[in-house]
């Protein structure tokens, strides 16, 4: 089912997943929704930079180049954002979980001129400081349903990659631990399939976390058919469909290598 708005989350939401995109809770958590579904659970995704730009935005080049990598090149931003919904909806409808887009921008869309014109400032790069007031907005929102929802478990990025719509979810995340909310990180994937990458965020993060783990290996086939619906990220993240399934399998074999044990890992603060 979805949600039109922050004030429609009532206590039927017991597991509250943040997405900074469309794509990203089903890819890294795919296998622990279709097993909280199955035991009666309402799992609600809430995808933060989900917001629809306006139709006459310009776009810069660096906007141009990821969507022609995404195959949108004859699309403006606005109507690629709205394909883009059509995806997340039906992934989201593949596994039965209730959703909510904030209308929040996307990082390549944010800013005149452009906040981030190139692939090393969107990933790996700081937060650019006009962007400040989306986490402040943000965390008031979400910790406003903290206090309201106190039994509620959170789910958020770790932050692989340092993405920084990434970033600035795992702050807001960050807040929620202060505030003493139970919360899960989960691994933002595909970035964590990058040699090193997940050791060096938990570095970063001071070593103060501990894995957590849900037996999914049931649900891989409803991971994958959900991942399956994002057909705008198949060619930017993954060589194809195939690698796309393969480097699932594989990661979610390889957290733990029995027979055909299949895992996603979270990791809590101590």
């Amino acid at each position: 089912m979805q949600l039109t708005s922050l004030k429609e989350i009532t206590k039927d939401s017991r597991h509250i997943f943040l997405s900074p995109h469309f794509d990203d809770v089903v890819y890294s958590c795919g296998g622990t929704l279709g097993v909280q579904v199955s035991n009666g659970l309402r799992p609600l995704v809430i995808t933060v930079f989900g917001g629809l730009p306006a139709e006459d935005r310009q776009l810069s080049p660096f906007a141009l180049d990821v969507q022609r990598r995404m195959q949108a090149s004859n699309l403006n931003a606005h109507d690629f954002v709205a394909a883009r919904r059509k995806e997340d909806a039906k992934a989201l409808g593949v596994l039965s979980c209730d959703y909510l887009w904030l209308e929040y921008l996307d990082a390549m869309y944010r800013g005149d001129p452009a906040y981030y014109t190139s692939n090393e400032q969107l990933i790996g790069g700081d937060v650019h400081p006009a962007d400040m007031w989306i986490e402040k907005q943000l965390a008031q929102d979400v910790l406003a349903i903290s206090d309201r929802l106190p039994d509620a478990v959170w789910y958020a990025p770790l932050g692989v990659g340092r993405h920084v719509d990434h970033q600035i979810v795992t702050s807001v995340a960050d807040r929620l631990v202060r505030r003493g909310a139970k919360i899960k990180f989960y691994e933002d994937f595909p970035r964590v399939l990058q040699d090193g990458a997940l050791e060096e965020r938990l570095e970063e993060l001071g070593g103060t976390l501990d894995p957590a783990y849900v037996e999914m290996s049931e649900m891989l086939p409803l991971r994958l058919e959900a991942a399956d619906c994002y057909a705008s990220q198949t060619p930017v993240n993954f060589a194809d469909r195939a690698a796309m399934h393969r480097s699932m399998e594989e990661y979610t074999h390889g957290i733990r290598p029995i027979q055909t044990v299949h895992l996603e890992r979270y990791w809590t603060v101590r």
